[in-house]
């Protein structure tokens, strides 16, 4: 009864309701929608990588680092030197030691120079490994294939099989492409929920293939494509014998060989960071530090969660601020509404009277403005919710492509259930105000009022 009488009441002044509706609604989606980009956006990041003990690239900031080798966002500074790759992978602490390469993408998906065994070591989420939906891993000689993430294979359209070309540049827009070097699919991953998704996966061979070509003069050509021959017959060798580490010591030991060469030219061969698992993880801070502080090589050697929970709180002082400004427009919407009902009293002097006069009391009175407080609070948190959702589905694909951030469209969890119960505390909190005003009316005070 009171339930229905406080609907009616609402409708009776549906202008000023609605308007009260939307300002709270905006004010509930931007602090859900804030709580769950920052949720999803840490989620993101720490499931992108999981079992990797250390990363390595060349003397420069951390946070760099970490960005440009895990999500391929901003620029590597510069490369490490060819040798550097066969010493890490070499370290007796290291038990398996990952390449990556970069400077290249198709349609601006990156592409990634590695080593065979990424498809073995990558880990992310809770240690799940990659897995192939389609096709095969490139082969550790090749100098043409490619294993495209489930992302890029969807938005570039492309099947097992495909030939695609490699543009220089990480950009979507390139005006160097290495048309003379068209690249096969040959594998396409399973989803990960990772910037995995929308990378280009090929050999450290492949890259040196392509830049080649853009050298200037046969001569250097001719020692590329020399180069290659020997990559070849070194893979060859290797993959017929022990798959793994016999392997990584030939490819290791042609970029130590070719070390010159290679730093020679801009892109060819080399290598902007390199993953490391190790032995035993209690040797991580002694690694990390004689890396660090070797004075003869200049390197920046990163623990990944460690970093990440810098970046958090770098990040932190910015959240808090959104938090700020989200929770004053929510204050102030909260503050519109108590306004509203109190200006609303002396409209309703009469209707409050009538209701006193048919045996309504006080409580009851305050009840009903309590109830229509909780009314409104409710819709606009299903009406905030629906926007934020609304928000996420139209922004996700730009989320993925620009930051490789894959964020869940339902912004419900247990932890914005807690914050909408918490903005529903509140709004029952300001309601106080107004229900505490029609509480404390006389029945003469409503009858005299100008019958």
């Amino acid at each position: 009864m009171l339930l229905k009488l406080a609907r009616r009441s609402l409708w009776s002044r549906r202008t000023t309701a609605l308007l009260t509706i939307v300002a709270f609604s905006i004010g509930v989606a931007l602090l859900v929608g804030i709580h769950h980009l920052r949720e999803q956006a840490r989620s993101s990041f720490q499931q992108t990588l999981s079992g990797t003990d250390l990363i390595v690239g060349p003397r420069g900031g951390q946070m760099n680092l970490l960005l440009y080798s895990l999500f391929q966002m901003g620029q590597p500074s510069s490369t490490l030197p060819a040798n550097e790759y066969q010493r890490l992978a070499s370290h007796p602490m290291v038990e398996w030691a990952l390449p990556i390469a970069l400077g290249d993408s198709v349609r601006g998906f990156p592409v990634i120079g590695t080593h065979w065994s990424y498809f073995e070591h990558y880990r992310y989420g809770d240690g799940t490994p990659l897995t192939l939906e389609q096709g095969r891993p490139f082969a550790a000689m090749s100098d043409h294939e490619v294993v495209l993430g489930a992302t890029a294979a969807k938005e570039l359209g492309h099947a097992l099989g495909d030939s695609l070309v490699i543009a220089h540049g990480s950009g979507e827009v390139s005006f160097t492409h290495h048309e003379s070097h068209p690249m096969t699919v040959v594998g396409i991953l399973a989803p990960t929920g990772t910037p995995v998704d929308r990378r280009v996966h090929t050999t450290l061979l492949a890259m040196e293939a392509l830049h080649s070509e853009e050298s200037a003069g046969g001569g250097d050509h001719a020692g590329h494509a020399h180069h290659a021959d020997d990559h070849d017959h070194d893979h060859d060798h290797d993959h017929d014998h022990d798959h793994d580490h016999d392997h990584d010591h030939d490819h290791r030991h042609d970029h130590h060989e070719h070390g010159a060469h290679t730093q020679a030219e801009p892109v060819p061969g080399a290598v902007n960071a390199v993953l490391l698992g190790l032995k035993a993880r209690p040797m991580v801070f002694a690694l990390q530090r004689e890396l660090n502080t070797d004075v003869e090589a200049p390197l920046t050697a990163i623990i990944p969660g460690v970093v990440l929970t810098q970046l958090w709180q770098t990040l932190g002082v910015a959240e808090n601020l959104l938090y700020l400004i989200s929770f004053l427009v929510l204050l102030a919407t909260l503050a519109g509404m108590m306004t509203m009902l109190l200006a609303s009293m002396g409209e309703r002097r009469r209707e409050l009277a009538i209701l006193r006069a048919v045996g309504a009391g006080g409580g009851t009175l305050f009840c009903l403005i309590e109830l229509e407080v909780a009314l409104i609070a409710l819709i606009s948190l299903v009406v905030g919710v629906g926007l934020v959702a609304l928000a996420l589905a139209l922004a996700q694909p730009w989320l993925a492509a620009e930051f490789g951030l894959f964020i869940a469209i339902n912004p419900i969890s247990p932890q914005t259930a807690y914050l909408m119960t918490g903005i529903l505390g509140l709004a029952l909190l300001m309601g106080l105000v107004p229900a505490l005003a029609a509480y404390r009316r006389t029945l003469s005070e409503g009858l005299n009022s100008g019958v």
